[in-house]
């Protein structure tokens, strides 16, 4: 008689790690009772991070945001080609938010609030995709001292704000990015931690 552990099917593991993932994402529903504060003017936001950053597809860009909405911080990296994952864009999310901005944890209440722009094919509508990245920004928020700001999806038919219901056919995936210093906006002139230029894999692409 043999005794020993049964090792379990591939397939079981497989299974595991994909209910695993699913629980780390927010339906639209979550997010939308989750109280994200209100972008006072989501095109001035949108139009700065796209002509600062100029993403491509599978790029996100993590911008932090002062209470008076100036931008204080952003970063920009492109998405590795895995499964859609809260957890690892929470990782990601924090590493590059380490980077660029010292935390708020010591503070009562949040002072600052970073959003997500994230830049995709596809249409408008929801995705686990952008459920994950929803989970991992509200967790990459709370660990830095952040309050959990918007989340916004570019896209080829333009962009919007995931539970505000608002957005525009301008700026949009593969449409030219503005000049910094063609955009008359509050936003575009005040970037004191804020770099551009191409995105790079899960690593480093703006400085303090």
């Amino acid at each position: 008689m043999t005794f020993g552990f049964h090792s379990p099917a591939a397939g079981s593991i497989s299974a595991s790690a994909g209910a695993a993932s699913r629980l780390r994402m927010l339906e639209p529903a979550e997010w939308s009772a989750a109280g994200i504060p209100l972008l006072r003017n989501p095109r001035e936001v949108v139009s700065g991070l796209h002509s600062r950053h100029r993403p491509t597809a599978s790029t996100a860009v993590v911008a932090v945001l002062d209470h008076e909405e100036r931008l204080a911080a952003s970063a920009s990296f492109t998405r590795r080609s895995a499964p859609a994952d809260g957890w690892d864009f929470r990782n990601a999310l924090l590493a590059h938010l380490r980077r660029v901005i010292p935390h708020d944890l010591r503070r009562r209440a949040p002072a600052r609030t970073a959003v997500l722009l994230y830049c995709r094919e596809g249409d408008e509508r929801w995705t686990e995709e952008d459920g994950a990245w929803m989970w991992g920004l509200r967790d990459a928020c709370t660990l830095h001292g952040l309050r959990c700001g918007a989340y916004i999806t570019l896209t080829r038919g333009g962009w919007q704000v995931f539970g505000e219901g608002r957005g525009g056919r301008h700026p949009g995936l593969g449409s030219r990015p503005a000049a910094l210093g063609d955009a008359s906006t509050e936003f575009g002139a005040l970037s004191p931690r804020t770099a551009g230029g191409a995105a790079e894999p899960l690593r480093r692409t703006a400085a303090r």
